[in-house]
């Protein structure tokens, strides 16, 4: 190894991808109902108040993707029926195959 040049050797970053919802609030249960266009329908019990909705929906997407809820990130839509969710410690072809999973 030349003199003056050294390796990197700190950690990489994690992977991460975001996912497109469409969310149906105070629906009678609490599920990823499938393909929405680009993203995922999903719906939840929860009433679309306090941000109750947003967080039933994280706590739903953590559970199925076996993720920290900490990993999880509302990134776009707090308001809106159409969110963005960042997800970090997977890549978008993990997240698709967990989520496509039947349960």
């Amino acid at each position: 190894m030349r003199k003056g040049l050294q390796t990197y050797t700190g950690l990489m970053a994690a992977p991460s991808t975001r996912l497109r919802l469409r969310v149906s609030p105070r629906a009678r249960t609490n599920a990823i109902v499938g393909r929405h266009g680009e993203g995922w329908k999903v719906r939840v019990t929860a009433a679309p108040e306090d941000g109750r909705a947003n967080e039933a929906v994280l706590r739903l997407l953590a559970e199925r993707l076996d993720l920290p809820g900490k990993s999880l990130t509302l990134v776009s839509g707090p308001s809106s029926r159409d969110k963005i969710v960042e997800l970090t410690g997977i890549d978008a072809a993990e997240a698709e195959r967990r989520l496509e999973k039947p349960r």
